[in-house]
Parts: C-alpha cells; sequence; structure tokens
C-alpha cells in the first residue's frame, strides 16, 4: 500500500463508516476493511476499475462523482475520502461542496503543483513537469484545475470549512502543515493531505 494511502488509513477510526470516491481498483477499500474493520463503500468511473473491486468482493457503484453524488443522504459516512482527484473535476467547488453534505468529515489528497521540481521544471526548461504525484504528460492529463497545498488551504479558509488538520508527503517523508510552515511546506512537500469537515 502506498505512503499516502497509509497516512489516510491512520487518519480513520476502526469502525467508520467511509465512502471512497475515485476508489480505484479498491487497493484503498480493501485495506481499510481488513485492517481496520471499515465498512467502506466505493464509486468509480472507471468499469475496469469497478470490476477490479467487485471481484475482489467490494461494494462500488460505477458513477461520476461530479454528477452522482446527490443520490447520498446527507451525513451518510463519517468520512468521505478523495485521494488526487479533485484536480480533475470539471466544477471542483460543487464536487467539494457534495463531499462535504454526505461526509461528517472528509479527506482530499492532491498532487502539489507548487512542490519545488514542479516549480523548477517550469521555471529552468519551459515544460510541463512530469513527477511521481504528476506522471502524465501535458497532453494526456486528467488535470484540468492545477492546484497547490496553499491553494486548498487558501480555499477552505474563504468558503469556511473547517481544517482539522493538514499532512504534507514528500517521498517517505510526512510532516504536519499549519498557517506558520504553510509557504515552505507548500515548496517541499509533492502531495498534500487535507482533513476538513
Amino acid at each position: 500500500m502506498k505512503n499516502e494511502f497509509k497516512i489516510i488509513a491512520n487518519l480513520l477510526p476502526n469502525n467508520s463508516r467511509v465512502l471512497d470516491v475515485g476508489c480505484g481498483d479498491g487497493t484503498l477499500m480493501e485495506a481499510l476493511i481488513n485492517q481496520k474493520n471499515i465498512d467502506a463503500r466505493g464509486m468509480e468511473l472507471d468499469q475496469n476499475n469497478v470490476k477490479k473491486c467487485i471481484s475482489k468482493g467490494l461494494s462500488v457503484i460505477e458513477g461520476n462523482a461530479e454528477t452522482e453524488l446527490g443520490q447520498f443522504p446527507e451525513k451518510s459516512f463519517d468520512f468521505v475520502i478523495l485521494s488526487q482527484t479533485l484536480q480533475a473535476f470539471y466544477q471542483p467547488e460543487n464536487v467539494l461542496d457534495q463531499l462535504l453534505r454526505i461526509g461528517k468529515n472528509v479527506i482530499i489528497s492532491i498532487p502539489n503543483f507548487g512542490y519545488w521540481k514542479v516549480r523548477a521544471s517550469l521555471l529552468f526548461f519551459g515544460r510541463m513537469p512530469i513527477t511521481k504525484s504528476l506522471p502524465n504528460t501535458w497532453y494526456n492529463t486528467p488535470n484540468l484545475h492545477m492546484c497547490t497545498i496553499k491553494d486548498l488551504y487558501e480555499f477552505c479558509k474563504t468558503k469556511k470549512i473547517k481544517i482539522d488538520r493538514i499532512i504534507g508527503v514528500n517521498d517517505n517523508k510526512i510532516s504536519s502543515i499549519n498557517r506558520i510552515n504553510l509557504e515552505m511546506k507548500n515548496l517541499l512537500c509533492e502531495v498534500g493531505i487535507f482533513l476538513i469537515s
């Protein structure tokens, strides 16, 4: 299980009710069920990934989070997880509103476009960056809305969304992010994980 998923798993109490939006092949859901006795459900757009989840015995529906989150009742999950998908939505603000409506708490991870390697690639080579968390070239990337840790922090403040915790990830190193160290962590962390409510 990748480091980001371990961090997300550590944020979740045992026996929680969780919706994993954009659950991929179900790797995170499977770990949460087996390790923390979590009642995990998933929503996934890609039909092949849905099949993989179902073959693992996971409870997943095929659907587009941008248009189909409205089917879930208010506060029907203890936690909703959105892992490295926010930047791929046409209307990320609407998706965030839905996640906060459905979940008592929301965990969002984003690839940080403010990471120093991303900045250096643009500055020194004049090319769109390719990193571990941003592996696609400019013409086949799913990313529509580039976002930094600082951008999401400011967005939450503006929208009066409560930030319970921010964790920065760089390789296998993790660090806590707050208002005081935000500028530095925005430069040094490749991925940001937000716990909001």
